[in-house]
């Protein structure tokens, strides 16, 4: 930063940038509830348009309003409303064409007058589209035109100077956030259908089945019962990073118990090395906690949780093991115990 940008920086103290911090969300916070207290007239019917739409959400803005605009249309496309985001400057330049009849669009306008997005209006009633508005004033060309007008009247921003947009875009995107999750309830939106647009990342592992997750039969170390551990411990390794466990079957193949790397620590500390040549049937967790093939991931993470287990075999109805879930590959997902308690 050069001596000349240094000079015009504003001397503040912590306690004044958090008193100011704290008005600013103040300010917001009050803006949201006065909404919550007095939700537009047309918040219904927008809502019913949108869920019998059976062509896409296109959602239009410019500036804040578009930033807004584009979270709203991908938070849409997540809850099952098929939506697309139209640039209004890319829109007068061929992407128009991405717009049909059987679409309703969504214009976010704090003004209602923004130009770019005026200059659009008699090209949606050409295309016979029906629009949804969310801005300030009812009365804008924006409100006038639209067929749905979800308005949360003029404020103040939050903004010191009252200029740049902060309340407005927290209003916009409050009021767009209830427009999605009320559709997707009144749709029967499901768990398993949004997983099905969330496959990846930590909440991706968490919507999906244990089958996806663990690790196949074919990766884990599996014994008979009636081995001996040093047999097992000897005979069955596998390459590569291995789980904490070995999965012990019957004569007929069905998980018969367990054994971790924590028990075998066990009795090399109780001096149990006799153990080590007895069948392991001896030693082993019988009856372990298991999940069934279809489970979701959410179950299976809840019971690693709630019993402080590190391993949990995943198994056929008919108590087959098909794999394991390792809490190493899903620690990152594990809930997290308050400090307290």
């Amino acid at each position: 930063m050069s001596q000349a940008a240094r000079k015009t920086l504003k001397n503040m103290t912590p306690f004044q940038q958090l008193a100011l911090a704290r008005d600013i969300i103040q300010s917001e916070t009050q803006a949201l509830k006065k909404l919550a207290e007095r939700l537009p007239i047309d918040f219904p019917d927008a809502v019913n348009a949108i869920v019998h739409c059976r062509g896409a959400v296109i959602v239009v803005g410019i500036g804040k309003a578009g930033w807004i605009g584009q979270k709203l249309s991908a938070s849409f496309a997540s809850t099952g409303t098929r939506s697309h985001f139209l640039h209004p400057g890319e829109a007068i330049h061929g992407d128009l064409g991405r717009v049909g009849p059987e679409d309703v669009v969504l214009v976010l306008s704090n003004s209602g007058e923004t130009e770019e997005v005026v200059r659009l209006l008699p090209m949606f009633k050409r295309l016979d589209v029906r629009m949804i508005a969310i801005t300030a004033k009812t009365d804008s060309t924006l409100g006038t035109q639209a067929d749905w007008v979800l308005d949360y009247g003029t404020v103040q921003e939050a903004c010191p100077f009252g200029l740049a947009p902060t309340t407005s875009t927290t209003l916009m995107l409050a009021l767009g956030d209830a427009l999605v999750l009320v559709a997707a309830e009144v749709r029967s939106f499901s768990p398993t259908e949004f997983a099905q647009y969330h496959p990846g990342g930590s909440l991706g592992k968490k919507l999906a089945t244990v089958d996806e997750i663990m690790r196949p039969i074919e990766r884990c170390r599996v014994g008979k019962q009636n081995e001996t551990v040093r047999q097992i411990l000897v005979s069955h390794h596998l390459p590569g990073r291995r789980s904490g466990a070995i999965l012990l079957t019957c004569d007929q193949g069905k998980l018969a118990g367990i054994f971790t790397d924590s028990d075998l620590a066990r009795l090399l500390e109780n001096q149990q090395d006799s153990a080590l040549d007895a069948p392991i049937s001896n030693v082993m967790t019988r009856s372990p906690v298991t999940v069934i093939s279809g489970t979701r991931m959410l179950e299976a993470i809840e019971i690693l949780a709630s019993r402080s287990i590190s391993e949990l075999p995943v198994v056929s109805k008919t108590n087959q093991p098909l794999g394991i879930i390792d809490i190493t590959d899903v620690v990152g997902i594990l809930p997290t115990k308050n400090a307290d308690g």
